[in-house]
């Protein structure tokens, strides 16, 4: 089945205005059978955002009209493609309560969930590692060295995975190799073939979906999946469910490189 597992939405405070209906019809019109819309979730009330706008979740106030607006749009659409309602959930170290707490509220609502890591926790702060190379940049200064850095990221992200989150915890885990967002601004290549290896053995473990999520390709620094294609076919080899992703964040971008992902799932 042709499939977009991870797409944001118009109520992505920093993503595009693009209808739902600009996404809808053009993943009709590539002959996809089924999306996820997967905004990002808002934020814990007792977090705070360490990006300069504070834009990295939707407000929890906007979240009963984005489950509205899908709910209307399922139904209309509804011999055209099948729309799932979905969120991409932060993995916060700290948190934990607070996210089973939302998940507890909201999770019966859902169709799809994305768990991801995009806060690192460092010296009592937060940095959201993929918001810009030059924050990437500032942060591996400030942890010591990059090395470090993919250490306490896949740490991170392996306290994602085994985290009791309770019933509604997301199936499926978020771009695992986000790390690698700016890895062509670093004047090392950092090895870290053990450390993926040990995030799909436990996400098999755990029984969860991997997000083959193609939007590494079109960044820069990045040009690669998340994760590269080798870890893509060591993940099917364990058995583990893929479920391609575009990331898209606005019209334009979406199924972008699909058809070079497709030939690995």
């Amino acid at each position: 089945m042709k499939k977009d597992g991870h797409i944001h939405t118009p109520f992505c405070p920093h993503g595009s205005l693009d209808s739902f209906h600009l996404y809808i019809e053009k993943a009709i019109q590539n002959g996809f059978q089924e999306i996820s819309f997967t905004e990002h979730a808002p934020l814990p009330s007792n977090f705070t955002d360490p990006t300069p706008e504070l834009d990295s979740g939707m407000k929890l106030n906007q979240l009963e009209n984005y489950l509205t607006d899908l709910h209307d749009l399922k139904k209309q659409y509804v011999k055209e493609i099948v729309i799932l309602t979905g969120l991409e959930i932060d993995y916060i170290t700290g948190f934990e309560q607070e996210t089973i707490s939302f998940l507890n509220t909201y999770g019966k609502y859902l169709d799809d969930s994305i768990l991801s890591v995009h806060f690192l926790l460092f010296q009592n702060a937060y940095t959201c590692i993929d918001f810009s190379k030059t924050t990437y940049l500032e942060f591996i200064k400030q942890v010591g060295n990059p090395v470090s850095v993919y250490k306490l990221y896949y740490k991170t992200l392996m306290d994602s995975i085994t985290s009791d989150l309770g019933t509604y915890k997301p199936k499926r885990i978020g771009h695992i190799t986000l790390v690698h967002k700016f890895q062509h601004a670093l004047t090392e290549k950092v090895n870290d073939h053990q450390d993926i290896i040990s995030i799909l053995t436990e996400i098999k473990n755990q029984h969860l979906q991997l997000d083959v999520n193609s939007a590494g390709l079109a960044k820069s620094y990045c040009l690669e999946s998340y994760p590269a294609p080798p870890y893509i076919e060591k993940a099917k080899q364990l058995g583990i469910p893929l479920v391609f992703g575009s990331d898209a964040h606005q019209a334009a971008d979406l199924h972008q490189f699909y058809d070079e992902i497709k030939k690995h799932l």
